[in-house]
């Protein structure tokens, strides 16, 4: 009996640190989202152009790869992160912007201040499809394949080393799945 109440402590100590050994190991920037792998949310939001019809989630199932950005004009990361916008842009990327609880006049004011790297906006004032993204702040990016399933969630700003690590890889993986050629033709 006496071994047995020095042995439990020792156990003990040993499985907690073995926990926090494990723990170090973990990313703590990797945010799982169990989005991934699943199609895109249902929503329909207003256009941030009065005159192109709303944005669906059915234009996001476009037979090519292409980018989600949740993005908003207070958001300081947002603005950082917008030139990388642009230069994918100008790379023939397709990107779809929703604009995240914004006004919309302040969000046209900053596209044309910093130059619209989107496809088309869509406005998502109340939040709901942030939500039902999984989205926990601004700026995200979604890579959504030609069958309007998300592929990769990037929580917070692009980087060139978000880029080169995990977006290109994704557009990567699918456009090679969808079987389709980086034009979107088959």
């Amino acid at each position: 009996m006496k071994r047995l109440v020095y042995l439990l402590p020792l156990v003990g100590f040993l499985l907690l640190g073995w926990f926090l050994w494990r723990g170090l190991s973990l990313d703590p920037h990797a945010i799982p989202s169990a989005r991934v792998g699943k199609p895109v949310p249902a929503f329909a939001l207003a256009s941030l152009d009065p005159t192109r019809p709303a944005l669906t989630s059915g234009d996001l199932a476009t037979g090519r790869p292409l980018l989600v950005n949740f993005f908003a004009s207070w958001c300081p990361p947002c603005h950082v992160e917008h030139p990388l916008l642009m230069k994918l842009r100008d790379e023939g990327i397709v990107i779809i912007g929703i604009a995240y609880k914004d006004v919309p006049a302040d969000t046209r004011h900053f596209l044309r201040r910093l130059g619209n790297p989107f496809t088309q906006v869509g406005i998502d004032q109340e939040g709901r499809t942030a939500i039902d993204f999984g989205v926990s702040g601004v700026p995200e990016t979604f890579v959504i394949n030609g069958r309007g399933r998300i592929v990769l969630h990037h929580p917070g700003p692009l980087t060139e080393a978000a880029i080169a690590d995990e977006i290109r890889p994704a557009l990567a993986r699918a456009v090679h799945k969808a079987g389709v050629n980086q034009k979107g033709g088959e």
